[in-house]
């Protein structure tokens, strides 16, 4: 029971951590949709789309911290950590969509409607203030991602750190249409907002991918890469365990679930085979803190046999 606290004190901090976000996607998405209405850059309409997802995003995230963080129960015997993993996989869904709304609007602006941008000192302001509040919410995220374990938070900080680039990128393509219009022999530079907003949707589907995948793996029980190999080597240089074999892994939100065989001395106590299961767990955990693991001991069969006695 003395644990409790210090659960409780994690959930709290995973959902203020999701909490702030909301409120810091916000602010962003109305101050970035406004100045895109009053300038016309597309590229800041991409941004304020953009924030707006991660809104959303923010949303689904702080539902399936609070959701996974239930314990499990009968019908969830493995707890409720696959919540975080489908609120990313809806987060990149809509990312994605996102993006081919971005990329119609940036070609159709390039090859068939040209619009005039007003690259005004107030558009430059909001995007200042867009990459300080990203960069201040994507540590906080990550610290806390970090702290326990949450794949959803870790989704999250990497999602807004590359808003970072994807506004810069913005102030960027601002820079050349104000150049555009100071010196009119560059004028092809007024399409650099256009271009701008296709550099963003490229920069959300290389993170949309990624986030994709992960989330896929998770779903469907990948076994992180080495991880099999890892700990077999682990559980095998231990004394008294000849073989370790069987190894499945899955991940369920910020929890990972361990099951392995090992191979034993069959002639040894029920005690003395506990121990040896309770000493494995812990080697285990060492590593990969906070796992839930199930060792199953199995007797060596080929020792068995040497030892049986004979019948004359």
């Amino acid at each position: 029971m003395s644990s409790t606290p210090a659960i409780r004190s994690g959930e709290h901090e995973k959902r203020r951590a999701a909490l702030s976000s909301v409120i810091a996607a916000v602010g962003l998405t109305a101050i970035k949709l406004v100045a895109g209405l009053l300038t016309g850059s597309l590229g800041i309409l991409a941004e304020a789309a953009h924030s707006a997802l991660d809104l959303v995003a923010a949303a689904m995230t702080l539902f399936a911290v609070k959701i996974s963080d239930k314990p499990a129960d009968q019908h969830h015997p493995y707890g409720h950590g696959k919540v975080e993993n489908l609120s990313a996989l809806f987060e990149t869904l809509l990312l994605l969509l996102t993006c081919g709304w971005i990329i119609y609007e940036a070609i159709h602006r390039l090859l068939y409607h040209s619009i005039e941008v007003q690259a005004t000192s107030w558009a430059f302001i909001v995007m200042g203030i867009s990459i300080v509040v990203d960069i201040s919410r994507s540590r906080m995220l990550s610290r806390t991602a970090k702290k326990y374990h949450s794949q959803a938070l870790e989704a999250d900080a990497l999602h807004f750190s590359t808003d970072v680039w994807s506004s810069s990128v913005v102030i960027l393509g601002l820079v050349c249409v104000k150049a555009g219009s100071w010196f009119p022999k560059y004028s092809w530079l007024r399409e650099a907002d256009a271009v701008a907003a296709l550099l963003v949707a490229a920069i959300v589907v290389y993170v949309a991918i990624r986030l994709g995948i992960r989330t896929i793996e998770a779903l469907i029980d990948a076994a992180p890469p080495g991880l099999v190999e890892k700990i077999t080597g682990m559980v095998e240089s231990l004394p008294q365990v000849h073989d370790c074999h069987h190894v499945r892994i899955r991940r369920a939100g910020p929890q990972l679930f361990i099951d392995i065989h090992i191979t034993v001395d069959g002639g040894q106590s029920l005690t003395e085979a506990h121990d040896l299961t309770e000493k494995v767990e812990k080697t285990i955990q060492a590593m990969l803190p906070e796992s839930d693991i199930t060792v199953h001991p199995e007797p060596d069969a080929d020792q068995a046999d040497n030892q049986s006695p004979r019948r004359p």
